[in-house]
């Protein structure tokens, strides 16, 4: 089967070699092509890309091998360049071709914008439409698929990779990629207007808390409270909205654990990114074709107390694995993390009661608060503001049970003062001047956090 749907373009192009070797300074889009990813270089790749989906069969590519691709379209992707008057060398020919094959082969119009640095998060509306999120904001991109029948062989191509499987049966699918990156995929006939993909990148080299101070998301005084929280063992939950860096936070937080401690991680889908050596990292199953050997959240929670770890990290929690990992924590499990979807503190907390009950045992209200209240320490809210940046906009404590109510006391907070005339959010960290209870553990575990941190007088 010939890979090319139509006759191949004219073999009167100008020969590659004949291209002159010193490299001029192309501005595209007001960026200047250098060296490195860049955006005019994207763009080039994209538009050569489409260019390609017009003139190939995309069904033989299943059955040839790379350098039979490399053979055939190496000369169709040099002769379009020249008839475009692209000024590139002879390198950076051979550059873009070896690039265009990764897309064909790989992920398809995808793999520029997986290779783009500045873009976090890939959200494709059907074949012809997709968005990205550079800076916390939403842009639409030229970007697009051959027809429905390609974006569908991508997304099989990405789910089958980790073993799982979405079709008219099962149109709804979580996966990764090879770098850990966040993938959803929802199909017709739930996707009334064609299939949906949703790609949540991940840096390749994880963001560290360094990172965070730098981008303003975390003040320095509140890191280092956060490493004498983690390296005192106290337990976390990480709450916030879609999009708000709960898991990006989580990853810098779980830097500061001990490396001589053995840690077990349970995710639906594998994304953490631990430095740790000493991890064991566990992930759900849906069931088969048949609804069978389906392994879910709190089936892993179970499985993991049985692996004698010193800490237990879960990526979200969602239903009555709550329960398990409450139990955990309050059973010898101290410094245990997680996350969990909520606007504010005290609505996580509520969250974790309702998702007890889900659990399908027969606890009281009050008993589930005092499990909460016993086995939580410390919740960390996290939000994305308007102008689409990301911070932590409080460090709270739980203090026990008052009545039927769990108390919590704010350490940190965020503070909003306004708005400037480009839109960003104004605004300051500052300290309440409550002197946190977890102190006196962190004490005995020879961990002293100095008192100035905690001076109500102190805005940063």
């Amino acid at each position: 089967m010939s890979m090319w749907q139509i006759k191949k373009p004219g073999e009167n192009s100008p020969p590659i070699d004949n291209e002159p070797a010193v490299r001029p300074t192309v501005m595209q889009n007001g960026v200047a092509r250098g060296s490195g990813v860049d955006r005019a270089t994207i763009d080039l790749k994209v538009e050569i890309h489409r260019q390609l989906l017009d003139l190939i069969n995309l069904s033989a590519l299943e059955t040839m091998s790379r350098a039979q691709v490399e053979s055939e379209i190496g000369d169709i992707v040099q002769e379009q360049l020249a008839k475009q008057h692209h000024a590139l060398n002879l390198e950076e020919r051979r550059q873009l071709v070896s690039d265009v094959l990764d897309e064909l082969l790989g992920l398809g119009p995808l793999e520029p914008l997986l290779k783009d640095p500045s873009i976090t998060d890939i959200l494709v509306n059907g074949y012809n439409t997709v968005f990205v999120e550079r800076g916390g904001r939403l842009e639409e991109t030229h970007v697009r698929f051959k027809d429905e029948r390609h974006l569908l062989r991508i997304i099989q191509k990405i789910v089958s990779a980790v073993g799982r499987r979405i079709d008219e049966s099962a149109p709804l699918c979580d996966a990764r990629l090879s770098d850990g990156s966040r993938v959803n995929a929802v199909i017709p006939p739930l996707a009334v207007d064609g299939s949906s993909l949703s790609i949540r990148k991940f840096a390749k080299v994880p963001i560290r808390m360094e990172k965070l101070i730098e981008f303003g998301s975390v003040p320095e005084p509140m890191a280092q409270v956060m490493q004498g929280i983690v390296a005192g063992r106290r337990n976390v939950l990480i709450s916030g909205g879609t999009g708000s860096g709960k898991t990006t936070l989580l990853n810098a937080m779980s830097a500061y654990i001990d490396g001589r401690e053995r840690i077990v991680t349970i995710e639906d889908s594998a994304e953490l990114q631990l430095q740790q050596r000493h991890v064991v990292r566990l992930e759900t199953r849906p069931p088969n074709i048949e609804g069978k050997g389906e392994v879910t959240q709190r089936d892993l929670v179970k499985n993991a107390l049985r692996m004698r770890p010193d800490r237990i990290i879960i990526g979200e929690v969602r239903a009555g694995e709550a329960f398990d990992m409450l139990q955990a924590m309050n059973t010898g499990h101290d410094g245990s993390m997680t996350t969990v979807h909520a606007n504010t503190a005290r609505d996580a907390l509520t969250r974790i009661e309702q998702m007890i009950g889900m659990s399908g045992i027969d606890i009281a209200p009050r008993s589930a608060r005092n499990q909460i209240a016993s086995a939580l320490n410390i919740v960390v809210q996290v939000a994305r503001l308007p102008d689409g940046k990301r911070r932590v906009i409080s460090l709270s404590e739980l203090t026990g049970m008052e009545g039927e109510v769990i108390t919590m006391q704010d350490i940190f907070r965020y503070k909003l003062t306004g708005r400037a005339d480009d839109g960003s959010v104004l605004g300051h960290f500052e300290a309440t001047g409550i002197r946190p209870k977890f102190m006196t553990e962190l004490h005995d575990r020879g961990i002293n956090l100095p008192a100035e941190l905690f001076r109500p007088d102190q805005k940063f």
